[in-house]
C-alpha cells in the first residue's frame, strides 16, 4: 500500500482582506468576504455549501491512514466501501470502519493519540468518534457476528479517493447489508442500488446459504431474482 494520498494538497493563496473596486472611490467601503465580519459587524454573504460527500471520504483518507500506519488489522464498510467497489460517490451519513475486538483498546488508543474524541453508545459493537467534522463508526461485530480475521482477509485493497486501504469483499458487504433487515427495518429501496452496483462480484449462493432462511433477507433476495438482478437460485424457476 504505497499511495496514500498524503502531501498532495495544493499551495494555497494567501487569503485577500481588502480589494478596491476599479475606478471607484477610494474610501468606499467593500463587501466582507463570505464568513468574515465587516468594520461595523456586518456579515458577509453565507458560505457556500459543503461537499458532503467529499467531505466524508476526507475523514476516511486520514481514520484509513492512522490505522495503517499504527498496524491495526481493518477493513472500510458501508457507503464508502460501496463507493470504492464502484458504487454511488453520493454519500451522506458516515464512515465505517470494521475491527478485531481485541484491538478495540489499541484502536482507540491510536485514535485518541491523534486527538480524535471518543464516544461509547449505548449499543455495545461499536465505538464513535469524529473527524473532520464527520461522524465515523468504528465496528466490531458485522452482521450479528464478530469482526474475525478471516473477513478482514478477504478484504479488498482498493483506492479510495487516491489512498489504499483494505475494503470489505463485495459478498460480505451486502451480508452485512442485508442481515440487518428486520420487522423494524426493512429498507430495500436503500440496498438495491448497492445490489446493482457489486452483483457482478458477489457469490449469492454463498449469502443465500448464510442468510436465505431468514425472512427480510430471504425477501430481499427473491426481489433482486424477479428485477432479474440476479439469476434464481440453481434447481428454482
Amino acid at each position: 500500500m504505497t499511495h496514500n494520498g498524503e502531501g498532495t494538497a495544493p499551495l494555497r493563496r494567501p487569503e485577500v482582506t481588502e480589494l478596491r473596486l476599479a475606478g471607484g472611490a477610494p474610501d468606499q467601503p467593500v463587501a466582507p468576504a463570505p464568513g468574515q465580519q465587516g468594520p461595523q459587524g456586518q456579515q458577509g454573504p453565507p458560505d457556500l455549501p459543503q461537499d458532503r460527500s467529499q467531505a466524508i471520504l476526507e475523514a476516511t483518507k486520514e481514520i484509513g491512514a492512522l490505522f495503517k500506519r499504527a498496524g491495526h488489522p481493518f477493513a472500510l464498510a458501508g457507503s464508502v466501501a460501496v463507493y470504492a467497489h464502484g458504487g454511488s460517490r453520493y454519500l451522506q451519513h458516515d464512515a465505517d470502519f470494521c475491527v478485531l475486538p481485541d484491538d478495540a483498546e489499541a484502536v482507540v488508543a491510536t485514535l485518541r493519540e491523534a486527538g480524535l474524541p471518543i464516544r461509547t453508545p449505548p449499543e455495545d459493537w461499536l465505538l464513535k468518534t469524529t473527524c473532520r467534522g464527520q461522524n465515523v463508526d468504528i465496528i466490531f461485530s458485522l452482521a450479528h457476528q464478530p469482526v474475525t480475521k478471516e473477513m478482514l482477509e478477504r478484504a479488498h485493497v482498493l483506492p479510495v479517493d487516491s489512498v489504499l486501504m483494505p475494503v470489505l469483499c463485495p459478498t460480505d458487504l451486502i451480508h452485512s447489508l442485508i442481515s440487518a433487515f428486520s420487522e423494524h427495518y426493512c429498507d430495500f429501496g436503500a440496498v438495491l442500488p448497492v445490489a446493482r452496483a457489486v452483483r457482478e462480484k458477489v457469490d449469492w449462493d454463498e449469502l443465500r446459504a448464510a442468510c436465505g432462511d431468514q425472512p427480510m433477507p430471504a425477501a430481499f433476495l427473491f426481489l433482486l431474482e424477479r428485477l432479474n438482478v440476479i439469476d434464481p437460485q440453481e434447481g428454482q424457476p
